[in-house]
């Protein structure tokens, strides 16, 4: 990574394949137990996980199967040895799976040894290293469930969602001999939960608890990260909660890792859980607080923030549908990030998600994550936001809070926010059948002339842009 450059990485709210969005079809196994139980302990170094299977299966698969970010290869190979005889783990078209060597049944008893590793994971979540030993693991990376053949795997899509899956999600239990897990904000001699959707901490990270916040943070973490996140998170949460109502939580826990120093680099990433941001830092960059660190730690807070309500107040229908939150969470946190500081340079941002966009939308932003485009979910899904807004703004006076609430209330019984229902809500801000268009265009087949159809859209909006060599540029 070049010097100066900042890279922010956030997962999408809600990422593909999550397990809560599929459709289970249980049929258990008399002879064994009611769904699939897994036992994670750590002992000093040595990590382990031991599943006890509920039913005979050739092939378990991984609900959770990213790839790592930087290779675009599967992460377990590299963490993950399976210590049962007969038993591999590999790759099979989207999952990670488990499957018998002799085609057979994978025996009902396997242990996994593994050693966790800090990888910025593609839309999903990564295991958080601590400088003082502390490790986190996101709960859902440990679920399994059953499949006929590798054939069958391989044909698994990437995205869960609606998919019909046979058998119960697993029941994990957290075991750590040095003492207890911390489990959704309680020390506990050992946790077990079904699709807990959380991280799990193993070790003795500090927590600092107030009224409106709890921190976990790695003790080598730069000290004036913690410091802005403790003041701004709670500004920028009340924010939210004051245009769009109640969040999905009034307290989260946030979790700080610290990757170290690394020459050259100013990274952060995160992502977020219910009551939950993750959130780890790299890089010579972030020692100190500039003005444009700080700016970028504060959106990258603003971001993460917006997902208890635009993610899990209410998410998205299908994983192609992640532009949904992730440009509408940018576009909250940058209206929110100049609401609460109007030094902001809200216009570098926003230029830099018409950049991106345009950049990316040259292909189908609905397929982006496949091709593992996942910034043009981000960049044309704020795009498509500042169109909305625009439209907003001439329909009523308002702004991309205006246009979002309604959704979100309209959306909190079933917690999904469709497509078709924000679109919908843009053709009756609009009155201009055209924008929907052009957004289904992008959307559904991309453009070779995507700087034109991102200009029109803008411009039908009434959001100010001018043409420079070529570039769009806003006004």
């Amino acid at each position: 990574m070049r010097p100066v450059s900042i890279a922010v990485v956030a997962a999408v709210a809600f990422a593909a394949g999550a397990p809560g969005a599929s459709a289970r079809q249980a049929a258990p196994d008399p002879t064994g137990p009611s769904r699939p139980a897994v036992t994670v302990t750590r002992d000093g170094d040595a990590w382990t996980a031991e599943y006890a299977l509920d039913r005979d299966a050739p092939v378990w698969a991984f609900f959770r199967s990213a790839l790592i970010q930087e290779s675009r290869r599967p992460w377990r190979p590299d963490q993950w040895r399976v210590e049962t005889p007969g038993v591999v783990l590999e790759r099979a078209g989207n999952r990670d799976i488990l499957r018998a060597a002799d085609g057979g049944s994978v025996p009902r008893r396997v242990r996994v040894a593994f050693t966790p590793k800090s990888e910025n994971l593609e839309a999903d979540y990564g295991v958080l290293t601590f400088t003082d030993g502390s490790v986190a693991l996101p709960s859902g990376q440990f679920d399994v469930f059953p499949l006929g053949s590798v054939a069958e795997a391989e044909a698994v899509p990437l995205d869960l969602n609606g998919y019909r899956l046979q058998g119960d999600p697993a029941t994990v239990t957290w075991r750590d001999r040095a003492g207890p897990v911390l489990f959704r904000g309680e020390r506990l001699a050992e946790a077990t939960a079904a699709e807990a959707d959380t991280y799990v901490l193993f070790g003795r990270a500090d927590m600092v608890e107030s009224a409106r916040l709890v921190t976990v943070t790695d003790p080598g973490l730069p000290a004036w990260i913690g410091g802005a996140i403790q003041d701004f998170a709670p500004r920028v949460a009340a924010h939210y909660a004051a245009r769009l109502g109640a969040g999905q939580t009034d307290r989260p826990t946030i979790m700080l890792s610290w990757a170290g120093p690394t020459s050259g680099m100013t990274s952060m990433g995160g992502s977020v859980m219910p009551g939950l941001i993750v959130m780890r830092f790299e890089g010579e960059g972030v020692l100190q607080p500039t003005a444009r660190v700080l700016n970028s730690s504060r959106w990258f807070i603003g971001h993460e923030s917006a997902h208890f309500w635009l993610g899990q107040v209410v998410r998205y229908e299908r994983a192609r549908d992640a532009w949904i939150t992730e440009g509408g969470a940018d576009l909250m946190a940058i209206r929110a990030s100049k609401a609460i500081d109007p030094t902001y340079d809200a216009r570098a941002e926003l230029q830099r998600e018409v950049d991106d966009c345009i950049n990316l939308a040259d292909a189908p932003v609905a397929e982006a994550a496949g091709r593992g485009e996942h910034r043009a979910l981000y960049a044309c899904g704020a795009v498509f936001a500042m169109v909305a807004e625009g439209a907003q703004h001439r329909a009523t006076g308002g702004d991309w809070f205006d246009f979002l609430r309604p959704l979100i209330d309209a959306s909190r019984a079933d917690g999904v926010l469709t497509r078709d229902e924000w679109l919908d809500a843009l053709d009756a801000a609009s009155g201009d059948a055209s924008l929907r268009r052009d957004v289904e265009t992008l959307l559904d087949e991309g453009s070779p002339q995507a700087a034109e159809v991102v200009a029109g859209l803008l411009e039908q909006a009434g959001v100010a842009v001018r043409r420079e060599e070529g570039r769009v540029v806003l006004g």
